[in-house]
């Protein structure tokens, strides 16, 4: 069975039987017409395909949704001009609803869901409109010059979940709901968590509705780096079917997080989502499930994951914005978003523009306590895998302790400033004590438990280690920073020589970032003590093409755990053939 990824367009009539009831020949003979005067042209002309006709309506395929939403947008404004000056009982109008998704490919002909939820969008639309999906609305939202008024998600027939479905705006129409206000938006990313939906109805689901909200507030309002709406603001809007783009414009919020709770038999389902308020966009959404055994333990494992993605979410849009906004036009905030994708990278070319960025930010605000923190990573990097400057040494310090000092409650400049001493001074309590109270001041920072458990890992504490690697991927599973928790696992591995999971460990931290040449030689180390050279040379060969300059030397010289351990490595690295 084929399957391919298409836009479907579907195409209706409205009121086609009163239509044929009154003038059937008539309105046969202006189909035809409309049909191959219009409908047949520009989809052939924005590059669709007709594969059904229905008497009514008709089901088109593209290979672009950017030419599915323009080719629509066209039919609809070329057809009320069509229709000016035109008679009611002559006029045809019609509904078109547009999604992306896959089908199933049986000759000429598309089947699937992702032509049903199309013909369910279109039932959506109003005459003369069209309904698209969140799928279309996101791919479309930045390609194209029109607006998208979200409609919430929408239950339709056959399909046990709900859809995101928005209503196109095109030049001359206005939304259904006026702006009754707008304040200005704070500059740190800014969110409103609205009450969540009771789906299933009793008050026991209600009670844990809104207590899981009341826990999503609590603990957003730990990350120093979010603006949070207070809850007595956000549930004002509770029971209001409002757009939510007005809703973040008096709110006066970036993000508005909502969401639905469903119960069956003993089990709870939660489903959230994270819109971008301007545009009415999704960011993301996903479905949480546990049992009802222990109704409060359900609610903190849910509040744990959504916030644990949340946080990274925010982070990787908020980048985005900032790559989007002008140079002429950026603060100190942009430039330390613009600085991180770098930093991450932990490449030598990548963090030299790293620190550029960061003091540039540091200029601009002097007392950026964060900045101060990944400022002081980025000399650490440039320390143990640029050719160990004292001077990089001495900078990475400073900006360390400036961000221990003055970042003592912000749990991010917290963990920077303790890792880089970990690493160069060595001073393992004091790193240890300070990662401990930024997990004390946000309990679900992926970042803090990953670099804890490199500290941990490096202060040979290994169950530790292990418990806040896990902790850190389960929080998190797609945070840029996940390779320093692959990195300890794998370390701890071959440490207790349990090389098969060091193998595992180390190349799913490859997969995570494919430039950190210190995980290509843990595979390499690896590969070696499971006496598969083979594998471990191809793994160094791997090493040395994104590290042409790398050594044995320079990497025994990091010095980041016991003499005796980096000797181990470094006998292993050796009987693969890397160079001293």
């Amino acid at each position: 069975m084929e399957r391919k990824l298409a836009a479907i367009l579907a195409a209706d009539v409205v009121g086609y039987s009163a239509l044929m009831e009154r003038d059937e020949a008539g309105t046969y003979l202006r189909l035809i017409a409309l049909r191959k005067e219009l409908l047949e042209p520009t989809i052939s002309d924005t590059r669709g395909r007709i594969f059904k006709i229905m008497g009514d309506g008709l089901l088109a395929e593209f290979g672009s949704v950017v030419d599915a939403v323009e080719c629509a947008a066209t039919i609809q404004d070329s057809l009320a001009t069509r229709n000016a000056g035109v008679e009611d009982v002559e006029r045809i109008e019609l509904r078109i609803g547009l999604n992306l998704g896959e089908v199933i490919v049986d000759g000429e002909d598309r089947y699937g869901d992702g032509v049903n939820i199309s013909a369910r969008l279109q039932q959506l639309a109003d005459p003369g409109g069209i309904c698209v999906s969140g799928k279309v609305a996101r791919e479309v939202d930045r390609a194209l010059a029109f607006d998208f008024e979200s409609l919430g998600d929408q239950y339709v027939k056959n399909m046990c979940e709900p859809i995101p479905v928005y209503r196109l705006v095109r030049a001359g129409s206005s939304p259904r709901h006026r702006q009754l206000g707008s304040l200005a938006l704070p500059n740190k990313p800014s969110i409103a968590v609205l009450p969540f939906v009771n789906m299933s109805g009793g008050l026991e689901q209600e009670y844990f509705a809104d207590g899981l909200v009341e826990e999503l507030i609590t603990s957003l309002s730990k990350i120093s780096s979010l603006f949070v709406i207070a809850r007595n603001s956000s549930f004002a809007y509770r029971g209001k079917a409002m757009d939510v783009r007005q809703i973040a414009r008096e709110l006066g919020v970036r993000y508005v997080l909502e969401g639905s709770v469903r119960r069956a038999s003993n089990r709870l389902r939660i489903t959230g989502q994270l819109i971008e308020g301007k545009q009415a966009t999704h960011i993301w959404a996903d479905k949480f499930e546990g049992v009802v055994d222990d109704i409060f333990d359900l609610q903190d494992r849910m509040t744990e994951s959504i916030v644990g993605i949340l946080e990274p979410t925010i982070r990787r849009v908020e980048i985005e914005r900032a790559r989007g906004k002008r140079p002429d036009s950026l603060d100190a905030y942009d430039l330390f978003l613009r600085a991180l994708p770098h930093t991450y990278a932990n490449t030598p070319t990548d963090i030299d523009q790293a620190l550029h960025l960061l003091h540039e930010a540091l200029r601009l605000d002097p007392n950026y306590a964060c900045v101060h923190g990944y400022a002081a990573w980025g000399y650490e990097q440039r320390f143990l895998r640029g050719g160990f400057d004292p001077e990089d040494r001495t900078a990475a310090l400073k900006h360390a302790n400036i961000a221990l000092s003055i970042g003592a409650d912000d749990p991010q400049p917290l963990c920077m400033g303790a890792f880089v001493h970990s690493t160069i001074t060595h001073d393992y309590d004091r790193a240890i004590n300070a990662l401990d109270r930024a997990l004390a001041l946000n309990g679900n920072s992926a970042l803090a438990y990953g670099l804890s458990a490199m500290v941990h890992m490096f202060h040979e504490s290994y169950e530790c280690s292990c418990d806040h690697a896990f902790k850190a991927l389960r929080l998190s599973p797609f945070d840029p920073m996940n390779y320093h928790s692959y990195l300890a696992l794998a370390w701890v591995c071959l440490f207790t020589e349990r090389f098969e999971e060091a193998v595992t460990y180390s190349t799913l931290g490859i997969q995570a970032n494919p430039g950190f040449s210190i995980l290509h030689a843990s595979l390499v180390a690896s590969y070696t003590n499971l006496d598969r050279i083979s594998e471990a040379q191809s793994a160094a060969t791997r090493l040395l093409d994104i590290s042409p300059g790398w050594t044995i030397g320079q990497f025994v010289r990091m010095d980041v755990v016991r003499p005796q351990l980096m000797e181990a490595l470094a006998a292993a690295l050796r009987k693969a053939g890397l160079p001293d």
